[in-house]
């Protein structure tokens, strides 16, 4: 068996152990063939040679990511070590560009590729398709951006719609007024929302209609001007209800279009809106169709190996 040492001598060594040394724990139960013990800034590991340098690589890729962004989170971590080095070093050497600031401060960027790519057509064009697995942050990314157009004053208001079919219910059936009905269905909007603007605020906003609700089937008629308009697992949408929705842009507004072509819970899978539109629109300018990966997948590392296990059936 052969050891090695790590000296922390750029920083602090509780920032990489974590409180209770949780960090540490990642790092043994992904390296489980190996023995790590964390004392002061002296970081061993005892193994073999192969997993020795892996373990290298990885503890200085996570050092660069702690350097560079001065915080390091379980999910950070698991990014790192579920990621191949190069991605991980794409990640790390990207130019920073901060989308906002969300709660305490936190920096909220872009963590993939795609996710730039996001930001960056967003800026670009006025209709934005984001299509690919759950736990990519394309619904966040989403959201980001919205909250940031109306924090910078660009648009007067944030519109939230999203199909309700998944639980087979009408909507007037479902007990409470119109937000009580939607709210189960918005969950994961609000979810993203709460990250980014306090609580208190964010009931103004909602009270004020700066932050509204609507339901797919009331977008009907309306024109949407001085909006950034997010429709949420538009793969459950059919051609019409997606066409409808997309002839409501109105001046100095932006569409934000995403959803699963792996999760249609509408009857026919093939009358997928979402579906659909992808084939229709593009190559048409002004419009930006971006496609995330199970490589994108953000989450717990567990839901990458789950959509890979599914994507070979």
């Amino acid at each position: 068996m052969a050891e090695k040492i790590i000296y922390l001598t750029e920083i602090n060594p509780i920032s990489l152990y974590g409180i209770n040394d949780v960090n540490v724990g990642i790092l043994k139960q992904y390296f489980s063939k190996t023995k790590i013990i964390a004392r002061g800034n002296k970081l061993k590991i005892i193994g073999n040679d192969l997993e020795i340098e892996k373990f290298e690589e990885k503890v200085n890729l996570i050092i660069r990511f702690l350097e560079k962004y001065n915080k390091l989170s379980k999910e950070d971590i698991e990014f790192i070590l579920n990621n191949d080095n190069s991605s991980v070093n794409k990640t790390i050497n990207r130019p920073e560009f901060n989308i906002i600031f969300g709660i305490n401060g936190k920096p909220i960027n872009a963590r993939t590729d795609t996710q730039q790519l996001m930001v960056e057509e967003f800026m670009k064009n006025d209709l934005i398709f984001a299509i690919g697995p759950a736990g990519t942050g394309k619904t966040y990314m989403a959201i980001a951006l919205a909250v940031r157009a109306l924090k910078n004053k660009q648009v007067k208001r944030i519109i939230l719609s999203r199909p309700a079919v998944e639980a087979g219910e009408h909507l007037g059936f479902l007990p409470g007024d119109l937000k009580e009905k939607l709210d189960p269905y918005l969950q994961a909007l609000y979810d993203a929302l709460y990250d980014m603007i306090a609580p208190k605020k964010l009931d103004d906003f909602i009270e004020e209609k700066i932050i509204q609700i609507a339901p797919l089937a009331f977008m009907r008629g309306r024109t949407l001007n001085n909006a950034i308009v997010i429709l949420d697992e538009a793969q459950n949408t059919s051609t019409n209800q997606l066409k409808m929705f997309l002839t409501r842009m109105g001046e100095n507004a932006k569409f934000i279009v995403t959803g699963d072509i792996t999760q249609i819970d509408l009857p026919d899978k093939n009358k997928s809106g979402l579906l659909q539109s992808r084939k229709i629109l593009k190559n048409i300018e002004g419009i930006s169709i971006i496609e995330f990966s199970s490589q994108d997948i953000v989450r717990h590392k567990l839901v990458k190996r789950i959509v890979a296990a599914y994507e070979e059936l």
